[in-house]
């Protein structure tokens, strides 16, 4: 009888401790759920930057309470996502001309590294892959689709990345580019500066078919720097000055 007391209370803490387990695990992966569901509505645009975040709204389209909510804000703040307002919420992040600036040039130099190790060591299947998707790319610029063309643009880009093999490389550059995404993938373009984009990427397929890694890398670089031109002339970053006056309103 003592025996089966014992092994009676030790199945109670076996099953109380996996009914903690799976509460914590339950309440981690909750956790993981609402800052990818609200990290992916701000980089959509679906709150524009620079606008209030939501709080009861997004509360209720995701079913959850303040709590969660409030400590996912704060993950995506620590992104640079979101601006936490004290005693006033949060806004959606807007950056500024600097910030801009600042994180064009860190992408330039993941890019130019990156081009440089796909060359070593991507495989023909991969360059042919990244050649088709190319190939899709211009027929949308010859459709006058933007939409598609920027979504293969930047799957483009995404498979140079991968093709480097570092996933060092590739955690670094898909933390950077998150916070101008917006902005890289949607700036309208002249039918001059489209054809010349076009153009640039002409020149980065052919690179990376000959597996020029300086070439390539020196490519990127500039498709980059002018992309950051583009995007700076558009007006998708604030000034220093209003970004000033709207932390103090």
């Amino acid at each position: 009888m003592q025996n089966l007391g014992l092994a009676s209370w030790n199945f109670q803490i076996s099953t109380d401790y996996f009914v903690f387990a799976f509460k914590q695990e339950s309440r981690a992966m909750l956790h993981e759920e609402v800052v990818g569901r609200i990290r992916a509505i701000l980089l959509d645009g679906e709150i524009p930057p620079g606008a209030r975040i939501p709080e009861r709204e997004l509360c209720d389209r995701l079913q959850i309470s303040r709590t969660p909510l409030r400590e996912a804000l704060k993950v995506l703040a620590a992104e640079g996502l979101v601006q936490l307002l004290p005693h006033r919420g949060s806004r959606a992040a807007k950056l500024t001309d600097k910030d801009m600036r600042d994180l064009f040039e860190v992408c330039q130099g993941l890019e130019a590294l990156a081009g440089e190790l796909a060359c070593e060591r991507i495989n023909d299947a991969e360059i042919g892959e990244i050649a088709a998707a190319h190939a899709d790319m211009v027929q949308r610029y010859r459709e006058g689709d933007l939409i598609q063309y920027y979504r293969g643009n930047r799957a483009i880009h995404e498979a140079i990345v991968a093709a480097a093999g570092n996933p060092a490389l590739t955690g670094l550059y898909a933390s950077v580019t998150a916070r101008i995404r917006r902005a890289r993938y949607v700036t309208p373009m002249t039918p001059q500066r489209w054809a010349f984009a076009v153009k640039e990427h002409e020149a980065i397929l052919n690179a990376l078919q000959r597996r020029d890694g300086a070439g390539l890398s020196h490519i990127l670089r500039a498709h980059l720097r002018h992309k950051r031109e583009e995007v700076l002339q558009a007006g998708f970053a604030e000034t220093e000055a209003s970004d000033l006056a709207l932390r103090i309103a």
